[in-house]
């Protein structure tokens, strides 16, 4: 499970993780976002509220992701698959439905929990200018492939796209429901017994995930 802001790096380095270790990313905000998007889906109510949740940057309810969050890692753990979560669980509440859950499925030993942490003013600076591949969803990293108003992905060639959630003043809401409503679970994950592996967010994506990866397999090894 990997924490931090938003535009810490958490999809980057579980997408990094996930190809590393055979794993399945699941990427919460993905699953969401297609989900209360959908075209199909829009005359429904539940969705109706969950997408106004979403778009302004506010957490949804917490028993809408965690029916979401519980059958697709129930079902990845049938396919004997490892799971990476990118800021999930992220509410205390799904936390004590998908913790135990996971505990149950893989055993504690073999759940980690790990803390990206970047800066508040950096967080809303990588957000801002964040530009996502509608294709494979990987971000563009401006600050490391310049390019004046890009307009497709590097790796596939896809159509970039600016998301709802990242303007300034819905990332500043994000930023205030992870410090109330997420930041708690790492307390929680300690009761539990867990060690909260801290990891600075601000190198480069690839030095990152050098410290992180070798975090990983220490961890395996033991």
């Amino acid at each position: 499970m990997l924490y931090g802001f938003p535009g810490s790096g958490k999809g980057t380095q579980a997408n990094f993780l996930a190809e590393k270790l055979a794993l399945v990313h699941f990427d919460t905000g993905k699953v969401l976002e297609a989900a209360v998007h959908d075209p199909k889906r829009q005359k429904d109510p539940v969705i109706a509220r969950e997408r106004t949740f979403f778009d302004t940057g506010k957490l949804m309810t917490p028993e809408f992701v965690s029916r979401e969050l519980q059958h697709h890692a129930r079902q990845i753990a049938r396919a004997g698959l490892g799971v990476v979560f990118s800021g999930s669980p992220r509410t205390i509440g799904e936390a004590h439905e998908l913790v135990p859950l996971l505990e149950e499925l893989y055993s504690k030993q073999h759940v980690y929990a790990c803390y990206l942490d970047v800066s508040s003013t950096e967080s809303i600076r990588r957000n801002s200018a964040r530009l996502i591949c509608r294709e494979c969803s990987r971000p563009f990293l401006s600050s490391y492939y310049p390019k004046t108003k890009p307009t497709h992905c590097p790796v596939c060639g896809g159509m970039l796209y600016k998301r709802t959630l990242d303007n300034p003043s819905v990332i500043k809401t994000r930023q205030q429901e992870f410090e109330e409503r997420t930041k708690p679970i790492l307390k929680y994950l300690r009761s539990r017994g867990y060690h909260i592996k801290k990891f600075d967010g601000s190198p480069a994506p690839f030095a990152l995930f050098k410290k992180l990866y070798g975090y990983v397999q220490k961890q395996q090894g033991n």
